[in-house]
């Protein structure tokens, strides 16, 4: 019997609860094609303006992630973990984070995205590596993770189709903010890895997603009320967003910011973030974590994956050099004093801006260029010294974003 879709919109608009064969009927319709665009995209507008109770929220995420193919693994396999951040600026973890796991008994499947918003995406970095493939298939992605443990890839036409499908929707008809769709959107991919355990980043701040801690907290909340529900050992972390995280923002910049990390060196937050999630799925110490980072484990993961993926893992310690921007211009103090603002949010459209990031799901990223030595808030600066450097492509891009950034600093 075909899903009366109209009762069900009536239902929700009128504040009714869906039951999960309602969610699940839609889902499945909606992914198979036969259910339109428009009723979908009212069944969202009804969920944005009531909400769905956590009950909606598991069987919505259950739903979409069981609109396509589920992760399976070998009888006997070592633990799955992995962890989701909500998206920051300047948020290089996934690419420290993962290898490190992966120097533990585990398997780290870490699928990720690209870009939308304010920064390049996982992916984006990663295919900033010459060479690097994220599009591996299911024998060649299971024999990585059982050799070195580890894989960093896209997500595939197979997993969670009804959320690429709906999220495309999402963001044409301002429904892009509603807690359940962003939960349900989340958790369906994650959950599709078929995960043991999952560690959540959720940012708040100017170049968040959330822009107070509430807000990222009640967004914790849900996440992880859905994943327990669903049998995955969850733990989460309020992260703020009001500067960016480390000292780069752009995909080559910040792979090689990475690099620092991966030997032991780069900047002290990086570092920080890094342990705080990897000691939530690990099963070692903060300490065993530490040592896997600073006498180069972690980096000799990190240069197996790359091999194992096709990139050139000779060219990671020459990434600045090799995505040169044609134009690299320092902007300065204007006085001495202290940093008290570097306003993540506006560094991250500046980066947009510059070609680091998209402002459409088409745009092509421009690896090169972005941000550089940025100064963190608390530091001491002198009048002249430089307190950024701009990786830019053109005069023009340069010249867009300089009163942009000259307003996103204060130094006082």
């Amino acid at each position: 019997m075909a899903t009366h879709v109209p009762t069900l919109i009536e239902k929700k608009r009128d504040g009714g609860e869906l039951s999960g064969e309602e969610l699940t009927a839609l889902i499945t319709d909606f992914t198979n094609g036969e259910i339109p665009d428009y009723q979908i995209s009212a069944w969202a507008m009804a969920v944005f303006f009531r909400g769905m109770t956590a009950g909606e929220t598991q069987h919505l995420t259950d739903a979409m992630m069981r609109s396509g193919r589920v992760l399976e693994y070998p009888k006997g396999s070592p633990p799955k973990i992995d962890k989701h951040s909500t998206g920051g600026v300047g948020d290089t973890v996934s690419l420290v984070l993962a290898p490190l796991l992966a120097c533990d008994d585990v398997w780290v499947p870490m699928i990720s995205g690209r870009g939308l918003g304010l920064t390049g995406g996982t992916l984006d970095k990663l295919e900033s590596i010459p060479g690097f493939n994220v599009n591996l298939d299911d024998r060649r992605a299971m024999a990585q993770l059982e050799s070195i443990g580890v894989f960093m890839i896209g997500q595939t036409a197979d997993l969670c189709p009804a959320d690429k499908k709906l999220y495309a929707l999402r963001d044409v008809t301002g429904t892009v903010s509603s807690q359940p769709l962003i939960v349900a959107s989340i958790m369906s991919k994650k959950l599709a890895e078929n995960l043991d355990r999952l560690v959540l980043d959720v940012k708040f701040g100017s170049g968040a997603f959330m822009k107070t801690r509430a807000e990222a907290k009640k967004l914790a909340a849900a996440m992880t009320s859905v994943g327990k529900k669903m049998g995955v050992k969850i733990s989460h972390l309020l992260t703020p967003m009001d500067e960016p995280l480390g000292r780069t923002v752009g995909n080559a910049l910040e792979v090689a910011e990475c690099v620092e990390v991966l030997h032991g060196r780069g900047p002290q937050d990086v570092i920080d973030l890094v342990l705080d999630l990897a000691e939530r799925v690990s099963t070692v110490s903060r300490a065993q974590l530490s040592r896997w980072l600073a006498d180069g484990t972690a980096w000799k993961k990190f240069i197996s994956l790359v091999y194992a993926q096709d990139g050139d893992a000779s060219a990671l310690e020459e990434m600045e050099a090799i995505n040169r921007a044609p134009i690299i211009h320092p902007l300065l103090a204007p006085e001495s004093g202290t940093v008290e603002k570097m306003d993540a949010g506006v560094l991250g459209r500046a980066s947009v801006r510059l070609g680091a990031g998209r402002q459409r799901s088409d745009d092509v990223i421009d690896f090169a260029v972005g941000l550089s030595q940025i100064k963190k808030v608390g530091e001491h600066v002198n009048a002249q010294e430089p307190l950024l450097l701009v990786h830019a492509r053109t005069d023009h891009a340069l010249a867009s974003v300089l009163p942009l950034l000259e307003k996103a600093i204060v130094v006082k």
